[in-house]
């Protein structure tokens, strides 16, 4: 019987070949998803022997990860901002840069806002992740698509949130109420160009909806018309802040200040890059 170690180290060989990043990283996930045990559990049952029934768990997760099926599919879930999110083909796979814009927006905001709008909702992963942090907060997340507000009301049930944030579904805020009003508005919108879209790596390009990743205009079409519409959905000293593509912001910066926005400033990712963009509504 081969040890657990001898199967993870064959199938990140075996990934390594097919160019996958962190082949290693993704043998333990998958073996120890297949097994039942945290990867610590597993690092304590290198030397075990598996039994064939065992080897017929992992063979079929191995083979999806080889043909660049993400591992959160795979897998089923996600870890977002201290949330265990469900993920499928029905929306985004939640990502560190989203995970960035939501510690940046609660720094930036020590006491809890009142509402919060959360635009093209995905997974729901900002607006619940939000939530959770501020309790206090009535947030209201929209999306377009009926298969990605499914999703993300499942994981909003499967978290106790149900009933701190309002699914809706919108073309942005085109089906919200004239006079809504938030004090926060927040989105990852699609961002990306055709051709950003189509060099992406098969696990984005082929498994992500395309319409949560790429947008007119070279990516701006969904960026411009959240920033023209924002100053009549915040309230006077409301702040909104996007996730955008690192290309976009000296364009973005001149929109934001156009529609009336104050203070817009650009704001890097972990990489050093500018992911950002903030900008506050005049008090």
């Amino acid at each position: 019987m081969p040890a657990v170690l001898e199967i993870i180290q064959k199938s990140t060989e075996f990934f390594a070949g097919k160019g996958i990043e962190s082949p290693r990283l993704n043998a333990e996930h998958l073996v120890g998803h297949a097994l039942g045990l945290k990867r610590m559990q597993l690092y304590l049952q290198f030397e075990r022997g598996l039994t064939e029934p065992e080897l017929e768990k992992i063979r079929p997760l191995v083979r999806r990860r080889a043909q660049r099926e993400p591992l959160q599919h795979i897998l089923g879930e996600t870890e977002f901002f201290g949330l265990r999110l469900k993920t499928d083909r029905r929306a985004l796979i939640p990502r560190p840069e989203t995970e960035g814009l939501v510690e940046l927006v609660t720094q930036l905001l020590p006491t809890a806002p009142a509402t919060v709008l959360d635009l093209g909702t995905g997974s729901g992963a900002i607006a619940l992740a939000l939530a959770r942090h501020w309790p206090s907060a009535r947030v209201t997340a929209v999306d377009n698509s009926p298969d990605a507000l499914a999703l993300a009301a499942e994981n909003a049930a499967a978290l106790a949130l149900g009933d701190h944030v309002v699914f809706v579904r919108s073309d942005w805020g085109a089906a919200l109420p004239p006079n809504a009003r938030y004090d926060l508005i927040v989105a990852n919108p699609p961002y990306l160009s055709a051709a950003e879209t189509a060099a992406a790596q098969p696990e984005v390009r082929d498994f992500d909806p395309p319409g949560a990743l790429t947008a007119p205009e070279d990516g701006l079409a969904d960026l411009r018309r959240i920033l023209t519409e924002a100053p009549g959905r915040l309230n006077p000293g409301g702040l909104l802040a996007l996730e955008t593509g690192v290309a976009q912001h000296p364009a973005l910066l001149r929109l934001a200040t156009e529609a009336g926005l104050t203070r817009p400033e650009s704001r890097q990712d972990l990489t050093q890059r500018n992911r950002f963009i903030l900008a506050w509504c005049a008090a």
